[in-house]
């Protein structure tokens, strides 16, 4: 009984984890292809596995199992060092749905919901599995200021505490990461 008291435990945990929050749609339409290569965190909500990085960016390609490697990568102004984690992404209803889970450890997996993107995937809205979690994405290292407006009232009017976002900072000049050096 207690082992399985723990099971179901750790299964609503782990659910729980991939879930959207209250309010919160992911596109649908979505074309993975699209989305692939390089985008650069504009604006987040903070947490401790981004706290303290700049010149943070996220690379997306295919997996031959069909689902998306992550490399997120940033950068420490007060270690002057870049780190890296490499996930694995995968589609939780419909590849034609903005909506996968994410690991970078092990079996635990978080929602990644792209909540808004403009036709050309030239930015990106997204929310994690509640609303402590929000990215604002670009394919350019900068958004326009309309364009970031637009992207903050929408996850404000969404519920999330945009008050709270960081500017991330993609423009003071940091070392080059040790592979780009090759």
């Amino acid at each position: 009984m207690k082992r399985w008291l723990l099971s179901t435990l750790a299964l609503l945990l782990l659910a729980g984890c991939t879930s959207l929050p209250k309010g919160v749609q992911p596109i649908k339409d979505f074309h993975s292809q699209r989305y692939l290569g390089k985008w650069y965190e504009i604006a987040r909500l903070d947490h401790s596995f981004e706290s303290g990085l700049s010149h943070v960016s996220a690379t997306y390609s295919l997996r031959d199992d069909g689902g998306i490697k992550v490399i997120n990568r940033g950068y420490s102004t007060s270690d002057k060092k870049w780190s890296q984690a490499v996930g694995k992404a995968y589609f939780v209803r419909s590849k034609n749905e903005g909506y996968l889970k994410v690991s970078f450890f092990g079996p635990f997996y978080g929602t990644y919901a792209i909540v808004d993107l403009d036709s050309d995937y030239r930015y990106s809205l997204v929310a994690g599995p509640n609303k402590d979690y929000l990215w604002i994405l670009s394919r350019t290292p900068t958004l326009p200021s309309a364009t970031l407006e637009k992207l903050i009232n929408e996850a404000k009017s969404l519920g999330f505490n945009t008050h709270q976002l960081i500017m991330v900072d993609q423009q003071t000049k940091v070392p080059e990461p040790a592979e780009s050096k090759k």
